[in-house]
């Protein structure tokens, strides 16, 4: 099964549930790839996460909202105060409605992250770099 078959197959259930929480995720998804077309995706933990040089970002599909998440979300700068989480590294912003997209600036988050995983130099040992 190919990783965009299990996306798709993720996303007809979340339909089946809940016809509004596929619509965000389906336009979230849309706005994370047109970041670049060296944007990958694989549907892992639950949700999608996207890679470019490394993983950037993630989707997830919660009972009342979607979640935008960022492994090192912690050092994206915050000037529209939308990041939520207080650990070391990861951030996430919550999306109940699609007005949120443009509210809370997700296109500019994904891409600081997008830009922030491109500049990642390559391991010393020539392997990738682990998922976040």
């Amino acid at each position: 099964m190919k990783k965009t078959d299990r996306i798709e197959d993720w996303l007809l259930d979340v339909q089946a549930a809940d016809e509004e929480r596929h619509d965000l995720l389906v336009r979230l998804r849309r706005l994370v790839l047109q970041v670049s077309p060296k944007v990958q995706q694989e549907f892992k933990y639950g949700g999608i996460l996207f890679s470019a040089a490394s993983p950037f970002c993630g989707i997830f599909s919660y009972e009342r909202h979607v979640s935008l998440e960022f492994g090192r979300g912690a050092e994206l700068p915050d000037k529209h105060q939308v990041l939520e989480g207080e650990g070391k590294l990861r951030r996430h912003i919550k999306i109940v409605t699609g007005n949120d997209l443009f509210r809370k600036n997700v296109g500019e988050y994904v891409a600081l992250a997008f830009a922030a995983a491109s500049r990642l130099p390559p391991r010393a040992d020539g392997k990738p770099r682990a998922k976040a």
